[in-house]
């Protein structure tokens, strides 16, 4: 196994930081990985904003839910769905953007992000960094698009706060390798046992974390998944143009 299988398949969500700052050489080695990752159609319809300030990450750790590494975390930075630089080009070559309102836009500045966060957690972890990506950050999409001072036809899709680790996080269990890899064809008989025993590894994985109430996979994703948790998410959006049809 190479380093880089290695480093891959040993990630885990570190959420301890130490107060010691994340040199600048760094941090732009880090933010160039991203920016040269692979984009759809080449359109390059995703930003980021690298949040230092301690007042700043302060409050989007609120606007998070409540995530403290947000905040104790030296860098914060927000990847931003960047319509609004697509229109201009758009509009360079005579024609009117159409694709910020369309669901497939949305899913391919989605697969952009996420290939660029994936990328820039990979870099920052094989320079010696903990990272920890956030989603969170969707809740109060209004309130984001306020602080960071984001233009129309953007919004803040997902973020990583990265810094040095402080106390190592455990790596999480998976669900079995037969729930995720099908070889020519979906087997949907493949994924019932797999949960069942993934349930039993997370909840001796609690346990052994000590943590007070410990929960299995199918509880944990049945309190997210049974509802629509950010209901207001849609209205924020079309609130900035983002009015998806």
């Amino acid at each position: 196994m190479n380093d880089t299988i290695h480093l891959l398949t040993r990630h885990r969500s570190e959420r301890s930081f130490q107060t010691r700052s994340v040199d600048e050489e760094l941090l732009s080695a880090i933010i160039q990985t991203g920016h040269k990752a692979p984009s759809a159609f080449n359109a390059q319809h995703i930003s980021s904003v690298v949040v230092r300030a301690p007042e700043t990450r302060q409050r989007i750790a609120e606007l998070a839910g409540g995530q403290p590494w947000i905040a104790t975390a030296p860098v914060f930075i927000t990847l931003i769905v960047d319509f609004h630089k697509t229109a201009q080009g758009v509009a360079r070559a005579g024609a009117e953007q159409h694709i910020h309102r369309c669901l497939e836009g949305m899913l391919a500045a989605a697969t952009d992000a996420g290939i660029i966060l994936s990328t820039m957690m990979t870099a920052a972890r094989s320079l010696g960094l903990g990272v920890v990506p956030v989603s969170g950050i969707r809740a109060n999409a209004s309130a984001m698009i306020e602080l960071l001072q984001l233009p129309e036809k953007t919004f803040a899709l997902c973020g990583m706060a990265l810094g040095y680790v402080l106390h190592p996080a455990a790596q999480k269990p998976r669900l079995p390798i037969s729930s995720f890899r099908h070889d020519e064809r979906y087997d949907p008989h493949a994924i019932a046992p797999a949960i069942g025993e993934h349930d039993q590894a997370m909840l001796a994985h609690w346990q052994r974390q000590q943590r007070p109430q410990p929960q299995s996979w199918s509880s944990s994703v049945g309190q997210r998944y049974s509802h629509n948790y950010r209901p207001q998410l849609r209205n924020q959006l079309r609130a900035n143009g983002l009015d998806i049809e």
